[in-house]
């Protein structure tokens, strides 16, 4: 990847409320969502970290291979974990997940990041867009977008959407298949593959 560095993010700090339990250990065609995630996330990144407030409840579901970002304002939003992950986080670029997307596709995204290469030093993000909004849990933060969220937050921002209208990002039209496989998983219905 042309020297590029990212690692993937992966929140899992979030209380499932719709769900009704811990969406990291539901099963997804026999396997919890947070090891589907976590193993895309480790074939397409050099590094995986893990946001949550729990940095011992998931060893059992994954490998010695990653780092927790222990939240330090946990129930806040994935805006908050975004910004602590980019102060945080040594690398060019941050691939923000979502725990609860069980059908990515390493190849597709593998071939989004080639985009990453190219792109001039003033964009911020590359995010994935179905019609007018933005997916912003399965998008790639440059770490130099800190600032800029810092600022937005400051007085209370905490609209992914709102911050993403504000800074030049990149959008990846999606194809019907590739929204597909954004559909991420709040309810047990959503669990149907």
């Amino acid at each position: 990847m042309n020297d590029l560095s990212i690692a993937a993010l992966i929140l899992a700090g979030g209380q499932s409320s719709r769900m009704g339990e811990d969406k990291a250990f539901v099963l997804y065609e026999g396997k919890p969502l947070l090891q589907r995630v976590y193993e895309v996330a480790a074939i397409c990144s050099q590094k995986v970290y893990i946001a949550t407030p729990w940095p011992k409840r998931y060893q059992t579901l994954l490998t010695e291979d990653y780092e927790v970002i222990l939240e330090k304002e946990p129930n806040q939003g994935p805006l908050i974990a975004l910004s602590q992950g980019l102060s945080e986080i040594p690398f060019d670029w941050i691939w923000l997940l979502a725990c609860d997307l069980p059908r990515l596709e390493p190849a597709m995204i593998q071939h989004w990041q080639t985009r990453l290469t190219v792109l001039p030093d003033t964009i911020l993000a590359v995010i994935p867009q179905t019609k007018s909004r933005w997916e912003p849990l399965c998008g790639f933060y440059r770490r130099s977008a800190y600032d800029h969220l810092q600022g937005f937050m400051a007085p209370g921002g905490r609209s992914f959407q709102r911050w993403l209208s504000q800074i030049p990002v990149e959008p990846i039209e999606l194809s019907e298949a590739e929204s597909q496989m954004l559909l991420n998983c709040n309810r047990p219905d959503d669990l149907k593959p």
